[in-house]
């Protein structure tokens, strides 16, 4: 999964009508300004220090654009790090974001200030491991290539130890997923909070865990795929475990703040008005909008199945949405 999405994401642009997936900044631009003043309300009741924006998987720098507009608005106007290793996305993201600092991962970034970082749909891009129950116990589920094809296997070593007790006898053939490469991004991320002060604000499609389910999942051309055919050219992703996030950076140090459903975030920042809003300044628009707003906050789209966790360094005040 490592490999593969490091060449899909290195040799295109996903994204969009001419990509294969769409994500909620390129749904609508009030996704980005939201969570641009919710930064901006939380930096000022900080006390308005030196702080930078960091955005971790940027796509093509929409929501870095839309965020930033709205934050000058309310007097913030961050230097920029992006977390990015893809040339491609890299290039999409100068044309939008000029100024930028780009970096392959966490330890590039800059130690003089509080960081205020936004990942959007970046966690479930991760590898994961999954570990599946059988007559003898658990085993990993492995990938063998047979005929120039890839096929799930199952392994023979006994992974038994490391499964939840509760989870130990379920039924063969269950599935159990774990992310050790999210778990190490988070920590990593929760010394340099601890460290510079700031917060973070995580969005993805999860769930909390531990849960029995394969997520494992493929998109190409908007449509699901098999996720072992056509390596690196498919999107592959799996649901968030926000249990494990949320325990990881409560263990570091962390101050953990919900997670709660996309929709009841953008409710709470006011997404409802701000879509009035536009309607009043583009009548034409006001269909478009309306469905545009739905599709961020309807149960039966994006509003439910994605969750948003806010992380906060010590003395930094609760931010808005889990009041």
């Amino acid at each position: 999964m490592g490999a593969a999405n490091t060449h899909y994401y290195a040799t295109r642009d996903p994204l969009g009508s001419r990509g294969d997936f769409t994500t909620a900044p390129e749904i609508s631009q009030m996704f980005g300004e939201l969570i641009g003043l919710w930064l901006a309300d939380l930096w000022d009741r900080a006390g308005r220090p030196a702080a930078r924006y960091v955005e971790l998987g940027p796509g093509r720098g929409t929501l870095a654009a839309d965020a930033l507009r709205a934050m000058a608005r309310a007097g913030l106007a961050p230097p920029v790090d992006l977390v990015e290793n893809s040339p491609t996305l890299r290039a999409a993201q100068a044309e939008r974001v000029p100024g930028a600092e780009w970096h392959l991962d966490l330890v590039g970034l800059p130690e003089d200030a509080p960081l205020l970082v936004v990942a959007n749909e970046f966690f479930d891009a991760l590898p994961i491991r999954q570990l599946v129950a059988t007559g003898e116990g658990w085993r990993e589920r492995l990938v063998a290539c047979q005929d120039t094809l890839f096929l799930p296997v199952v392994g023979d070593r006994s992974f038994d130890m490391i499964i939840p007790r509760d989870l130990l006898h379920a039924d063969p053939g269950s599935i159990l997923e774990t992310s050790p490469a999210s778990v190490a991004i988070l920590r990593n991320l929760a010394a340099r909070l601890l460290t510079q002060g700031g917060a973070a604000l995580i969005i993805d499609y999860g769930y909390e865990g531990p849960a029995i389910g394969d997520t494992l999942q493929a998109v190409r051309g908007h449509a699901y795929a098999n996720p072992f055919e056509h390596p690196g050219e498919a999107d592959l992703t799996a649901h968030v475990d926000f249990a494990t996030l949320k325990e990881a950076a409560e263990l570091e140090g962390l101050i953990v703040h919900g997670p709660v459903t996309q929709g009841a975030f953008l409710k709470a920042l006011g997404i409802e008005p701000r879509a009035e809003a536009l309607t009043r300044a583009s009548p034409d628009r006001a269909e478009a909008l309306a469905m545009d707003r739905d599709r961020l906050i309807d149960p039966e789209q994006m509003g439910e199945l994605f969750k948003v966790i806010a992380l906060t360094a010590p003395g930094w005040p609760v931010p808005a949405g889990f009041e």
